[in-house]
C-alpha cells in the first residue's frame, strides 16, 4: 500500500563525502541506493520540501504520466515490483508520488536527502580532486563526485508575457501548483499554452470554471490516454511476466515493451494503415501510434498518413469546424513535437463557457489587470494559468552552472548547445556526471528505463575508477566530440529538425537551437554503452590526479 510521507532526516555530517547527488526524484533516489551498495558515502540536496522531483512539482489539475503504470516503474528490484499495486492505467500525479515515497521508506534512502537545500553554485577543486558546491541557505559540501540527477523538465520557462504583473487575479504555472487545492468553481479561467500540461489540465479545470479561454500558440497532436481503473488480475499477469516485460523494454527503442514496426506505412492499404491507426488510437496511446510503422519518424509522406488520421479524430469530436481546424495541428510533423494524452481534451471544446483563442491569428498583447489582451481584444478572466512550458533538458543543468576544469563554466562550454559524451559527462568537467543529459535518448524514452540504465552505469564506472586507483575521471574532448557529431547526425536523418520544438530549445529565447536528445533509440544506446563498458571506459580518462 502507498506510505504516508514523513519529514526527511540529514546525515550527521556532510563531511567526507564520496558522491555529492543534486536532485531527489526518480534519478537521485536510486543513485542513493546504488552508492550505498557500493559503500559509498552519498548526500542528495533537494530543492523541494519532499522527494519525488517532478512529481514532486507537477501537481497541477489532470497531471498524469504519458506511460502506464506497469511501466513507469523501478525494476531494479523484483520483490518491490511485486508487493506495489498500481490503481490505473495511467498514474496520476498523487499516485507517482506515493510510489516515489513507498520506495524511499522501503529502501531507508530519506537519511541520505537534504530537502530544501537548492545547489546554486559548484566548482571543480583540481588541487583537492573534489567538487565545492554551495546552497542557497550558505550551506556548502565537498565530494569526489557530483551527479546531476537534475531531471529533464524541471525548471519552468519564464512566461514571456508582458503586463503580467499589472493582472489582479490569481496567477498559477502548471510546473510550479499550490500544494492545497486551487478551487476553480464558478471563475474565469485563462490557459495560457497547450503543451503537456495545458491539455491536460484544460478539461479538469472547465468542470468546475464559469468560463475556459484556451490560448494557443501552436496547435498540438494528442491522442486520447484511454486511461482506465487497473482490471482484477490484469495487474497479475503482468507481475507474473515482469521480468520477460522489463527486458523487452530494455531492448525496446522507447524503452516500453512491444513489437517493433516491421514495416513502412506506405507499403499497406489505406484500410489497413487506417485500422492499424484507430487500434492505437482506442487503445495503444502514445507510443502504440508511434511504433505502428517504422518510418513515422523519418518519412514526411508516412507521416502524413498518421498526422491526417488524428486530424480527422480532432474534426470528429470538436462540433464548431472552425474551432477544430485551429486544434488541427499543420505546422509540424507527427511526434517531432512531444505528443500528448489526454483525457477529453478535444470534446471539451464543445462545453459552454469554454473558447480558443488561436494566437496565430490575434497573436498575445499580454495581461491587463482584468485578463488577458490579444491584438483584437481583451479576454477578462480571474484566474491566470500559465502552462507555458520548460527549459527543458539543460535548464536545471545551466541554473547551477558548474565550473569545471580552468574555470570553465557550463554555460561557456555549452554556448552553442549542450555537448556530452554519451549523455553522461562533460569535457571540462571531471568526476561530474548527467543523469539523462543531452545526447542520451531521455526524453524520447521511458525515462524511468533510461535512468535505471545511466544510474547503473555511472555507479559501475565510479566502482571501476576506485578498483583502479583513479580519482579523476572525465570524458575524453575528441570522443564526446564524435558523439555528439553522431547525434546530430542521427537527428538530421529524422523529421525531428522539422518542427520548431524544446527538444530543439526553440521555447527559449536565445537559447541554441540544437537537437538535444539521441534519437537512435534506447536499444542502440544500451548497446553503445555496453561496448564502451567492456572496452575498458573508452572515450573516458581515468588518472590518478
Amino acid at each position: 500500500m502507498p506510505s504516508s510521507p514523513h519529514p526527511a532526516t540529514s546525515p550527521a555530517s556532510p563531511d567526507g563525502l564520496d558522491v555529492l547527488v543534486v536532485g531527489a526524484g526518480f534519478a537521485g533516489l536510486y543513485l542513493l541506493h546504488r552508492l550505498r551498495g557500493l559503500g559509498l558515502r552519498a548526500l542528495a540536496l533537494e530543492a523541494g520540501s519532499g522527494i519525488g522531483g517532478t512529481w514532486y512539482w507537477n501537481r497541477y489539475p489532470g497531471a498524469r504520466c504519458d506511460v502506464e503504470s506497469m511501466d513507469y516503474s523501478y525494476s531494479f528490484d523484483p520483490a518491490l515490483e511485486q508487493e506495489w499495486s498500481w490503481t490505473r492505467r495511467y498514474p496520476g500525479q498523487a499516485e507517482i508520488l506515493d510510489y516515489i515515497e513507498h520506495v524511499a521508506d522501503r529502501f531507508d534512502l530519506r537519511r541520505d536527502v537534504r530537502t530544501d537545500t537548492r545547489a546554486t553554485a559548484a566548482a571543480w577543486d583540481g588541487a583537492d580532486r573534489v567538487w565545492r558546491v554551495c546552497t542557497g541557505g550558505g550551506d556548502a559540501f565537498a565530494a569526489r563526485y557530483l551527479v546531476m540527477a537534475t531531471g529533464c523538465l524541471s525548471v519552468p520557462k519564464a512566461p514571456g508575457i508582458d503586463g503580467l504583473e499589472r493582472f489582479q487575479g490569481r496567477v498559477f504555472h502548471t510546473g510550479r501548483w499550490p500544494h492545497e487545492e486551487v478551487d476553480f468553481t464558478g471563475r474565469r479561467v485563462a490557459v495560457i499554452g497547450t503543451g503537456s500540461s495545458g491539455i491536460q489540465a484544460v478539461p479538469v479545470i472547465a468542470e468546475a470554471a464559469a468560463e475556459v479561454t484556451v490560448f494557443q500558440r501552436t496547435a498540438n497532436f494528442s491522442l486520447p490516454a484511454n486511461d482506465r481503473p487497473l482490471a482484477p488480475g490484469e495487474q497479475d499477469a503482468v507481475k507474473r511476466r515482469y521480468r520477460e516485460r522489463r527486458a523487452q523494454a530494455r531492448r525496446s527503442p522507447t524503452g516500453i515493451p512491444g513489437r517493433k514496426a516491421d514495416r513502412s506505412a506506405l507499403d499497406v492499404s489505406e484500410e489497413e494503415r487506417t485500422a492499424t491507426y484507430r487500434e492505437a488510437w482506442e487503445h495503444g496511446g502514445l507510443f502504440g501510434m508511434l511504433r505502428s510503422y517504422n518510418d513515422l519518424t523519418t518519412d514526411a509522406d508516412a507521416n502524413a498518413t498518421a498526422a491526417d488520421f488524428i486530424r480527422a479524430r480532432i474534426a470528429e469530436a470538436v462540433d464548431d469546424p472552425a474551432t477544430a481546424e485551429a486544434l488541427a495541428p499543420r505546422s509540424h510533423p507527427f511526434g517531432t513535437k512531444r505528443p500528448c494524452i489526454d483525457s477529453g481534451y478535444f470534446g471539451t471544446f464543445n462545453r459552454d463557457g469554454v473558447r480558443l483563442v488561436d494566437l496565430r491569428a490575434e497573436p498575445l498583447a499580454g495581461a491587463a489587470p482584468g485578463g488577458v489582451a490579444t491584438a483584437r481584444r481583451e479576454y477578462p478572466a480571474d484566474d491566470l494559468v500559465l502552462a507555458t512550458g520548460y527549459d527543458a533538458m539543460t535548464g536545471a543543468l545551466t541554473a547551477v552552472d558548474p565550473c569545471g576544469r580552468g574555470g570553465l563554466r557550463l554555460r561557456e562550454a555549452w554556448a552553442e548547445g549542450p555537448a556530452a559524451h554519451l549523455g553522461l559527462a562533460v569535457a571540462g568537467f571531471p568526476n561530474m556526471f548527467t543523469v539523462t543529459g543531452p545526447g542520451s535518448p531521455s526524453v524520447l524514452s521511458n525515462m524511468v528505463v533510461s535512468i535505471e540504465q545511466h544510474v547503473e552505469w555511472i555507479t559501475g564506472l565510479i566502482a571501476s575508477a576506485r578498483e583502479r586507483g583513479a580519482e579523476v575521471v572525465e570524458a575524453d574532448p575528441e570522443a564526446q566530440r564524435r558523439w555528439v557529431a553522431h547525434v546530430q547526425e542521427v537527428a538530421g536523418a529524422t523529421l525531428f529538425p522539422r518542427a520548431a520544438s524544446w527538444y530543439m530549445g526553440a521555447n527559449v529565447p536565445g537559447k541554441p537551437r540544437v537537437f538535444m536528445p539521441y534519437p537512435g533509440g534506447v536499444d542502440v544506446y544500451r548497446d553503445v554503452l555496453e561496448q564502451v563498458e567492456a572496452s575498458g571506459y573508452e572515450g573516458f580518462r581515468l588518472s590518478r590526479a
